[in-house]
């Protein structure tokens, strides 16, 4: 059977290459929404995370109707820490759409995203993006995209493939950048003449590759998957297999079968082979498992998801304030949140400790770290993380670490300043195109090489410099590499910081804390530009004496403090630090709290 009346694709790009706001116009013109109704931007971002940052982090469904054919869209993430939920989505699709942003071309997560879906042999839709910008290299782009595409042995057919110029935020798609369109009617045609259509037997035993999981209150845990082949019924039974690990297959039966449609999911009674659907009933359902028809109990193989390459401590909060702010707070409700991320993230992974309320937690990157941890905090979650570490690996009796593929995008006179920064950080320069008054950078560098240089990069390009990286293999380790420069402001004593000592601790660095802040001894209170830690009383109050009143106090002048947020301070974390999150404050505080024991340590 050949489903002539369904599409389905998967959106992959880069970080901030239009993605979402091409599927915004997409649902638009598709005639998803009513003329006079109101929709929020970038409509597929829909959690709270997601709408601040602007960007993706989670894979969402959604679905067009053009020509009486349905569309079934995959909006996928572009940062690469979220890169696993490309891979795991992937086998939901028959082709995809490559975004490529007309003037920053092809990045490393372009690279990693495309690669993917060629080896799944997925026909390809070029789409140059942004071609309305004012710097857009529309001809280079192009040729940027097809020297990649021979680059990753993609074939014939895939090198043939049709490629269009979008404006995402305009709505307007042509294929040629010189001809004016009013509308994406060339994209929609070449999905449905260029993409395949599902194909499979309905008749055949059932068989559904779960790859995304959802909650509803009201049904509980969702699978979502595409039937490959076989029909799946409302209150039907099935055996659950799952193709990795050690867990037996069981029976199950489904309760409710949900389509999608636009944004909305209708509720149906059937679905048949090539179609995406959700379904409730199963509660233990997972990424990976297989819906399988009793008499036929087949798994099909889940795609292998890259490994992790850093990992971080999360334990119970033990600071003199554990408690007084979260709701959840004990090792059993932290093991348990966390052990439940691994239903939904593919990329994770999660190990005890030897110490009971410590756990060892295992992603791709800071932004994946900082998202779970920031979700966390919200839920009313309190716990201290450790600095990120580098997972080595022994490779023929040699240490290896993992490397990392940089592009870097400054403005010329950056360009000293940068190569400075990346010498001191083992990295190896692979290539420089000057693109204007800009230069391009590829660098292939330590992963370790990156811990707290993104917001230094920041301030060295004055905002202008665009930084992206990717994880590109496991290397002989390159030697020790000094990241930090800086030391900390510790707090002495237990209290409430006061304007006098404050405005005697801001000359020794920059503080992170302001008038009336509670503190207590060990806690970090700033960052010194001399590498040595320096501890520094922050409560204290100035003598009062009959010939001087503490009212003067109110004269001092304070520098405004840094406030720092969840990936500044992991950035800013030393070896001997814990980060304190809770869901009212961030603190960076001293592993071992006593000046005396720490000192003790050090020696």
């Amino acid at each position: 059977m050949i489903r002539k009346d369904l599409r389905n694709i998967a959106i992959i790009a880069h970080v901030d290459h239009g993605k979402t706001t091409l599927v915004d116009q997409m649902l638009r013109q598709s005639g998803t929404f009513r003329d006079n109704q109101v929709v929020d931007e970038r409509v597929m971002d829909s959690n709270d995370l997601e709408k601040e940052r602007g960007i993706t982090i989670v894979a969402k469904n959604t679905a067009i109707r053009y020509n009486d054919v349905k569309i079934n869209i995959i909006d996928t993430p572009g940062h690469a820490d979220f890169s696993g939920e490309v891979e795991r989505i992937l086998k939901m699709v028959d082709g995809v759409i490559l975004l490529v942003d007309a003037a920053e071309g092809t990045m490393p997560q372009t690279r990693f995203v495309l690669q993917k879906a060629l080896e799944l042999k997925h026909k390809i839709i070029v789409v140059v993006n942004k071609i309305d910008r004012p710097d857009a290299r529309l001809d280079q782009v192009g040729d940027e995209v097809l020297e990649l595409l021979l680059d990753l042995d993609a074939d014939e057919e895939q090198l043939e493939s049709p490629i269009l110029y979008c404006s995402g935020r305009e709505g307007t798609a042509s294929f040629d950048y010189n001809e004016k369109s009013d509308n994406l009617i060339p994209l929609f045609d070449t999905i449905l003449n260029y993409i395949s259509s599902p194909e499979g037997d309905e008749n055949a035993p059932l068989q559904v590759l779960v790859s995304s999981i959802d909650y509803n209150e009201y049904v509980g845990r969702l699978g979502i998957g595409k039937i490959e082949r076989g029909t799946i019924k409302a209150n039907q039974d099935v055996m659950v297999c799952n193709f990795i690990g050690d867990e037996k297959d069981y029976k199950s039966r489904i309760v409710n079968i949900y389509k999608i449609e636009g944004l909305k999911r209708e509720q149906t009674e059937d679905a048949s082979v090539g179609e995406i659907v959700c379904f409730s009933g199963i509660e233990n359902i997972t990424i990976g498992n297989t819906i399988c028809s009793l008499d036929n109990p087949e798994p099909i193989p889940f795609s292998n998801i890259t490994a992790p390459t850093l990992e971080m401590t999360f334990s119970v909060n033990d600071s003199p304030f554990a408690g007084t702010e979260g709701k959840f707070v004990t090792s059993r409700q932290l093991r348990d949140r966390l052990f439940k991320e691994l239903l939904k993230d593919v990329s994770l992974r999660v190990q005890d400790s030897e110490k009971a309320d410590k756990f060892i937690v295992s992603g791709r990157g800071e932004m994946h770290f900082s998202i779970l941890i920031e979700t966390m905090r919200r839920e009313g979650f309190e716990l201290a993380v450790s600095t990120p570490r580098v997972l080595y690996k022994t490779i023929d009796g040699h240490k290896n670490e993992p490397i990392e593929l940089l592009t870097i995008d400054v403005p010329e006179e950056y360009v000293g300043t940068v190569m400075e920064k990346m010498g001191l950080r083992k990295s190896e320069l692979i290539s420089m195109n000057p693109q204007g008054s800009r230069t391009k950078m590829e660098f292939l560098i330590p992963s370790r090489g990156l811990f707290g240089y993104r917001s230094q990069f920041l301030t060295d390009t004055k905002g202008e410099g665009i930084l992206n990286s990717v994880f590109h293999e496991y290397q002989p380790y390159k030697g020790d590499i000094t990241t930090r420069v800086n030391g900390s402001l510790i707090s002495f004593e237990t209290g409430e910081a006061v304007t006098y000592g404050l405005y005697n601790a801001q000359s020794r660095g920059t503080l992170y804390i302001s008038p009336g802040t509670k503190v207590y001894q060990g806690m970090v209170v700033g960052f010194s530009p001399k590498s040595e830690d320096m501890v520094v009383n922050v409560c204290k109050k100035k003598q009062v004496t009959n010939m001087r009143a503490s009212g003067t106090d109110d004269a001092l002048r304070l520098i405004t403090p840094k406030n720092l947020s969840l990936e500044e301070a992991l950035e800013n974390l030393a070896q001997d630090e814990f980060l304190e999150v809770t869901p009212k404050n961030i603190r960076i505080r001293k592993q071992i709290l006593n000046t005396q024991l720490r000192s003790k340590s050090n020696k």
